[in-house]
């Protein structure tokens, strides 16, 4: 089990800490949008800020993955975005390559979350307060 928390973990890392990265400094060209995804980039553009708050915490959780340090923080700071991933490939841009690998990411978070858990315990009443 070791090595398969190992492997999520720097996985989710890098894919998080490269695809935040390219979000700010634009290496990687991506595949033209749907229209739908089009209109949604574009009002994301529009607001002159979501870029940042999106990409932003990408590259914080992902680069605190490869650390291998606050990695439950790391996790709840990627949850959010690994849900709306998953929702932006399902009704606005249905690549099933992409959807699949939306799904692999997912995965990964789900395997460390649970490799964690018992720092989420607090979250869900699990620990007894003092």
């Amino acid at each position: 089990m070791k090595v398969v928390v190992l492997v999520a973990r720097i996985l989710l890392g890098l894919v998080f800490f490269i695809f935040g990265l390219n979000g700010f400094l634009h290496f990687m060209p991506n595949p033209p949008p749907t229209p739908a995804a089009g209109a949604f980039f574009g009002a994301l553009i529009g607001t002159g800020y979501m870029f940042t708050l999106i990409f932003g915490p990408q590259v914080l959780g992902g680069a605190l993955l490869l650390l291998n340090m606050a990695v439950p923080f790391a996790l709840v700071i990627l949850a959010p975005i690994i849900v709306n991933i998953i929702a932006f490939h399902l009704y606005l841009s249905p690549v099933p390559m992409q959807l699949a690998v939306a799904f692999i990411v997912a995965a990964f978070e789900v395997i460390l979350a649970w490799h964690y858990r018992a720092a989420f315990a607090p979250l869900f009443g699990g620990a007894s307060r003092s």
